[in-house]
């Protein structure tokens, strides 16, 4: 057979078809292409925040 530059171009070009058909199938399959991100539970903003952590550190630095 006869390599030339077009011939792997066609080949490359076919097996990203078949990885894709593939790849389109498996979506259909499970009924959605990717799980969505979650929500932040809290805007994060910038700057400081005083959590229940950062409140449970400075009470053992007292001493409580």
């Amino acid at each position: 057979m006869n390599k030339t530059p077009n011939s792997a171009g066609r080949r490359a070009f076919l097996k990203a078809v078949a990885l894709g058909s593939v790849a389109g199938s498996a979506v259909l399959a499970t009924g959605h292409a990717a799980a969505k991100p979650a929500a932040p539970a809290q805007p994060q903003g910038t700057g400081y925040r005083e959590t229940d952590h950062v409140r449970r550190y400075y009470a053992s630095l007292r001493g409580e």
